[in-house]
C-alpha cells in the first residue's frame, strides 16, 4: 500500500512539474501519434487547449507540404526506430500562425520493449533564429560596408592622382598655347577671353574633383589624421551651409587604426548632410572625446543640432539611410549609436565605441 502511494504520488509530482513548464510544449502521443497529454506550455504555444487537442493527430501542428511530405509520420517512425528523433523547422499554431520549432521525440517502451507512445518537447527558437539572422545581415553589412569603402578609397585616389594630374596638364597646355598665340601676335580679344574662360572651368573642375575625392576618402585623413580632416571637414561643411559649428575635439588626438578613424569621419560627414538637408538647424556641435569608465575607456562622438528634431516614426526615408550607414559602421567597431530627438528638440546623435576595439595595437592609454 505504501509503494503505490509513493508511485502515485512521484506521478503526481512529475504531472506538477510538467504542467509548471510554460517555455516548452511537453506532451504524449499514442503509439499512432496521437496526443494522450498537453501542458501549459503546449497550450502557450500551439494555442490550442487541452479539450480541442486530445485525441487528435499531432500532424495538426505541421505545415501543409510537410504533411504532404509525410514527414510527421516520418519522424515517429525515426524515433520509434532510433528511441529518438530531432527535427528543426515550421510548425503551425492554432490561429495559423507559424513559428520556427525545435522538436525532440522520445519513444516510450514498456519492459518487455512494447511501444507505449512518445513523449514530445518542443522549443519555440523563433526569436532565437531571428536574432541569428539579424547577427548574420550585420555581419554581410559590416563586410559590404568594408568592400565599399575601399572601392571608395580606390576611386578617390584615382580622381586625386589621375584625373586631377590630367587636368593640371589641360591647363599647363592651354598655358603654353596661350603663350604661343600671344609670340605670334595672334592673341585677339575674343581668344583671350575664352581662354580665361577654359581655365576657370578647369579650376572648377579641380575643386569638385578635390571635393567629390575628399568626400570618399579626404587625403587629409590620411595624411594629416582625424582631427585635421575633421576640421577641413566641418569649416567646409560651415562655408557651403551658413550653419555655425561649435568643436570640441580631443588634444592630444587619440591614437585610432585607421578603419576607426575613416568611420568616425564618414559618421560626422553622415550627421552633418543630415543636418544640412533636414533639420532646419543655425547652430550645431560636434565633440570627439575620450571617456573613461569602471570596465572600460570609450571614445565618444556627439554631434547636436538645434532643429527642429523629429517623433521616432519620421526617422524613415532619407534621414534613416544615414543613421543607418551610422549605426552598421558603429556596429563593425563594436560600439552603438543612441538617437534623442523630438519635434522642436534638435536631433542628437551620440556614437560610443570602445577604445580597445579601435585604437591602435600598442596605442597608449594616456
Amino acid at each position: 500500500m505504501n509503494l503505490l502511494r509513493r508511485r502515485f504520488q512521484t506521478n503526481e509530482s512529475f504531472r506538477l512539474l510538467v504542467d509548471a513548464v510554460n517555455d516548452y510544449a511537453i506532451f504524449m502521443l499514442n503509439p499512432s501519434g496521437h496526443v494522450v497529454t498537453w501542458n501549459a506550455g503546449a497550450q502557450k504555444m500551439k494555442g490550442y487547449g487541452a479539450d480541442e487537442v486530445l485525441g487528435r493527430h499531432v500532424s495538426i501542428f505541421h505545415a501543409r507540404e510537410d504533411i504532404a511530405a509525410g514527414e510527421p509520420g516520418a519522424l515517429l517512425a525515426r524515433a520509434a526506430a532510433y528511441g529518438r528523433a530531432q527535427n528543426e523547422g515550421i510548425r503551425i499554431r492554432r490561429d495559423g500562425s507559424q513559428f520556427w520549432a525545435n522538436v525532440v521525440i522520445t519513444a516510450i517502451r514498456d519492459k518487455s520493449g512494447a511501444l507505449r507512445g512518445f513523449a514530445k518537447v518542443t522549443q519555440d527558437l523563433t526569436e532565437r533564429r531571428r536574432v541569428a539572422e539579424l547577427e548574420a545581415v550585420s555581419r554581410l553589412a559590416a563586410r559590404i560596408q568594408a568592400a565599399r569603402e575601399e572601392e571608395q578609397i580606390r576611386i578617390a585616389h584615382e580622381l586625386h592622382d589621375d584625373l586631377g594630374q590630367q587636368l593640371t596638364a589641360l591647363k599647363m597646355s592651354l598655358a603654353e598655347l596661350e603663350h604661343g598665340l600671344r609670340d605670334r601676335g595672334s592673341l585677339d580679344a575674343g581668344i583671350q577671353s575664352g581662354v580665361t574662360d577654359m581655365v576657370r572651368v578647369i579650376d572648377d573642375t579641380v575643386a569638385s574633383l578635390r571635393r567629390i575625392a575628399t568626400g570618399l576618402r579626404p587625403i587629409a585623413l590620411e595624411t594629416l589624421g582625424l582631427v585635421s580632416a575633421l576640421e577641413w571637414l566641418i569649416d567646409d561643411f560651415t562655408e557651403r551651409y551658413g550653419i555655425a559649428v561649435t568643436t570640441s575635439l580631443p588634444n592630444p588626438p587619440l591614437n585610432l587604426h585607421e578603419a576607426a578613424e575613416s568611420a568616425l569621419f564618414h559618421m560626422v560627414q553622415e550627421a552633418l548632410t543630415n543636418v544640412a538637408r533636414h533639420a532646419h538647424a543655425d547652430r550645431v556641435s560636434v565633440e570627439l572625446s575620450r571617456q573613461f569608465g569602471w570596465e572600460s575607456s570609450r571614445c565618444v562622438l556627439r554631434i547636436v543640432d538645434n532643429g527642429r528634431g523629429a517623433a521616432p516614426l519620421e526617422l524613415t526615408g532619407e534621414t534613416s539611410f544615414g543613421l543607418i550607414g551610422m549605426r552598421e559602421r558603429a556596429r563593425g567597431l563594436n560600439g552603438t549609436v543612441q538617437i534623442d530627438t523630438a519635434p522642436g528638440g534638435g536631433f542628437s546623435v551620440v556614437v560610443s565605441l570602445p577604445l580597445e576595439a579601435i585604437e591602435r595595437t600598442g596605442a597608449s592609454g594616456n
